[in-house]
């Protein structure tokens, strides 16, 4: 059989591609080829910014465009590429196929909200695979969408008409409302959802970035699920929207031992203008140093520059993009305040580092089950009545988890669990070369 060539093609976020370019990296390493597929407007953020491609390129990886439909100045949204993207698919493969007769496409791999690809795949005559960026509870909640509808808990826009706990499967934890992955998207979204799952049937595999230690009732919900993770392959300003500031590890190397406080709330999450203003000023509070992430503003996302008048700042350093792997395994971290999306949360247990949790939206809220009740690697803030963390509760929560030793003990026991995973011989290394085997 020859070399597997795979069509891999993420939804244009920071979350969607990075993994799938971890995991992209991952096959390369095993011989295999890779065209990778962004939209036009993603290839040129990629492009210009440090690291950008080329090494990339000399690695065995093969970029090209498709539009979206899109002008730069709009808004990212799937409702625009799954109109514009899927006509376009066919001729690109095509096109490959032509430049390549000897190695031609032997399977499409797609993220969430780029299902249609798996349809267009099967309609080839192509392989099929979905790589599930979020943990693989979420992954399973999606999949008990038509039995939580049946049996009368959620309606058919995934609103909650029964005030009961769920328990997706006996070896999973007991959810609520909130903590389902479609949060603060329902009405919205949610049909969406249901039709995307739809799509998935046409993956044979649904490969998930995590494992059985991490998840052990997740991925043994349907034999579709192959966990391959965690997914660590890469130097994440290779797959970086924006550039990354690392004049903040110059930073961390000057300061104490577990003496900084991380936050980062990831490339979508943005937060109103009063968090804003109460987490500035309880990290004040804390007399410590801090290093926070404060994406770059655009025109709605002006309310990350609304500082208050009060933050004096005089022991942090504010950056506009990270390294975060570097910065989550640097001595200088003490603790991380994060969204909990799931790669920062794979980074952050793989790093060994306790949370506290600030989620959104989506998966973000399940992944804070995990930490908080089933790992116990972390603290979830409390809100006032007012839906915020006020300053005085994040300076509390911090001090609490920086003062727990188990906590840290838990955190660094998991770390050991993950940090080997992706070594030969381990679960995800024979199940990415099952895999492998699968779609040449």
């Amino acid at each position: 059989m020859g070399v597997p060539h795979f069509l891999v093609i993420p939804y244009p976020v920071q979350g969607h591609v990075n993994p799938l370019m971890q995991f992209s990296e991952a096959l390369t390493k095993h011989g295999c080829k890779i065209t990778f597929v962004n939209t036009e407007f993603n290839h040129k953020r990629a492009k210009n910014s440090v690291g950008g491609l080329d090494n990339l390129k000399e690695e065995g990886m093969r970029f090209v465009t498709i539009p979206d439909g899109l002008d730069p100045e709009d808004d990212r949204i799937f409702v625009s590429i799954k109109t514009n993207m899927p006509a376009f698919l066919p001729k690109l493969v095509q096109d490959i196929n032509a430049l390549d007769a000897d190695n031609n496409i032997t399977c499409i791999v797609a993220t969430m909200h780029m299902c249609w690809a798996l349809q267009v795949a099967q309609k080839l005559g192509i392989k099929a695979a979905f790589l599930w960026t979020a943990s693989a509870a979420s992954l399973a909640a999606l999949y008990f969408i038509p039995k939580l509808i049946e049996d009368g808990i959620i309606d058919s826009e995934g609103v909650q008409t029964k005030k009961q706990e769920i328990q997706l499967s006996p070896n999973m934890p007991v959810m609520d409302a909130e903590d389902l992955p479609w949060g603060g998207f329902a009405n919205k979204f949610f049909p969406h959802i249901v039709k995307e799952m739809k799509n998935l049937e046409f993956g044979e595999w649904w490969l998930c970035n995590s494992t059985s230690d991490l998840e052990p009732g997740a991925v043994s919900i349907s034999p579709k699920f192959l966990p391959i993770g965690p997914l660590m392959e890469s130097d994440s300003n290779k797959s970086s929207f924006w550039e990354e500031d690392t004049t903040c590890l110059t930073w961390l190397d000057q300061q104490p031992p577990e003496s900084v406080v991380y936050v980062s709330f990831g490339s979508i999450a943005i937060l109103e203008p009063n968090q804003f203003k109460e987490l500035a000023l309880g990290l004040d509070l804390l007399k410590r140093p801090f290093l926070w992430v404060v994406r770059p503003s655009n025109d709605n996302d002006k309310v990350n520059k609304a500082y208050p008048d009060e933050f004096h700042g005089s022991k942090g350093k504010i950056v506009n993009w990270a390294p975060q792997k570097k910065i989550l395994n640097h001595p200088a971290i003490a603790c991380f305040i994060s969204h909990c999306g799931w790669n920062s949360t794979l980074e952050g247990v793989c790093s060994g580092t306790p949370f506290l949790c600030l989620p959104f939206f989506s998966d973000q809220f399940l992944n804070r089950l995990y930490i908080c009740d089933v790992w116990k690697v972390g603290l979830k803030f409390d809100k006032d009545e007012n839906g915020l963390v006020l300053k005085e509760e994040i300076r509390k929560k911090v001090e609490q988890v920086l003062e727990n030793g188990d906590i840290k003990a838990r955190s660094l026991k998991l770390q050991e669990l993950l940090v080997d995973k992706s070594v030969k011989n381990s679960e995800s290394s024979k199940n990415l070369e099952k895999f492998i085997n699968w779609a040449k």
